[in-house]
């Protein structure tokens, strides 16, 4: 029985001293590089972070909804709000951590005004990033949308096509890949660096650094306001990872806090 109980013991002793294990989902670039920095940090802290890499839009968050992982960090609000009506989950923001401007890029032409008739273009076939996509080049004056302010702009809302535009729609992460066979793409920030295109000098239009698309890390409801989680924000919006952002993407994303 002594035996027993101090095994017990021993057993209580390492659980109180364990590390706290987080998984987060998270795109390769930066949002899982942003993760790594803060790595350290978090396990002084006790909690063990443990960061899974995506490359695609819907199962961080088909995770997360299904508890397969307790967070994600890849997304931003509208897009979190129509995948939660889409797919039926209740998915929360817990912070907003930065902005990753979305670029028109071409592999042909220096200038938007060099676009020829017709030309082929190809933004992400998402709801969300495809109407910021459209409300980009309605801003570049390439086309006109029937509300100009709505995020959730389809093709077929286009009033106005100067150029006669032929635009498809396409898996984001596949964006930079047809680059070189198309005449424009319009490609999510995260997408561009892990393609080594460099948004403040290869985009040819980028959104402001006003833009309210911010990126955010994703929790559900009842996991929101965990110990763990906490640690993850305050780390996340840290001076030093403030300074991190700034220097090591060097204004293609931007600090949001």
């Amino acid at each position: 029985m002594k035996k027993l109980i101090a095994a017990f013991a021993a057993v209580a002793a390492f659980s109180a001293h364990a590390a706290e294990t987080l998984t987060v989902a998270a795109t390769p670039v930066p949002h899982a590089e942003i993760l790594e920095f803060v790595k350290p940090v978090l396990a002084k802290e006790g909690v063990d972070l443990k960061v899974k890499v995506f490359t695609d839009y819907v199962q961080p968050n088909v995770q997360v909804a299904e508890k397969r992982l307790d967070a994600n960090f890849f997304q931003h609000q509208p897009y979190l709000d129509e995948f939660n009506k889409a797919k039926g989950t209740h998915l929360v923001s817990v912070a907003g951590v930065h902005v990753e401007p979305l670029g028109a890029y071409s592999s042909k032409y220096k200038k938007l005004a060099d676009l020829p008739g017709g030309a082929a273009v190809v933004i992400p076939n998402d709801a969300t990033n495809g109407g910021r996509a459209l409300l980009l080049l309605q801003k570049a004056g390439l086309i006109k949308l029937k509300d100009a302010t709505n995020i959730l702009s389809t093709p077929k809302d286009i009033v106005e096509n100067i150029k006669d535009l032929k635009i498809r729609e396409l898996e984001a992460a596949t964006l930079p890949r047809v680059l070189t066979q198309v005449d424009l793409a319009l490609i999510n920030t995260n997408y561009a660096l892990e393609a080594k295109l460099d948004p403040s000098k290869d985009a040819l239009i980028i959104e402001g650094k006003d833009s309210p698309y911010v990126n955010i890390l994703v929790a559900r409801e009842d996991d929101k306001d965990s110990d763990a989680m906490k640690k993850l924000v305050a780390a996340l919006h840290s001076p030093e990872v403030k300074a991190f952002i700034l220097e090591k993407y060097k204004g293609a994303i931007v600090p949001a806090f």
